[in-house]
């Protein structure tokens, strides 16, 4: 089962869908990398934390990494875009543009 979660994505409901994505390893280098360094700084702000850092330092950190994540997300919404999104558009399934549709107020929140 663990295998399983670590190859499917879990929507809102938590369903588990095998669908998978198909990127470029360049794009999986740079969403990883990415997401490596923003590990450290959810590390960092635990350690901050810990120390009793002064509240703003730790905040502006968490600022940061919502920045960051932010930064993830774009990069992978453009890269689903330009290809699942596509992909399933010229085999006819309109049903991609609910599902981004959904994806979009997520994000927006």
């Amino acid at each position: 089962m663990n295998e399983q979660l670590n190859d499917a994505i879990i929507d809102e409901t938590n369903c588990i869908s095998d669908r998978k994505s198909h990127h470029p390893d360049k794009t999986k280098h740079n969403l990883t990398a990415r997401l490596n360094r923003i590990e450290g700084q959810v590390r960092g702000i635990k350690n901050l934390i810990e120390k009793d850092a002064y509240c703003d330092d730790v905040l502006n950190q968490i600022s940061a990494i919502q920045s960051a994540l932010n930064s993830v997300g774009r990069l992978l919404l453009e890269a689903h875009m330009k290809s699942c999104v596509v992909e399933r558009l010229q085999e006819g399934d309109t049903e991609v543009i609910d599902e981004m549709m959904n994806t979009f107020k997520k994000l927006m929140k």
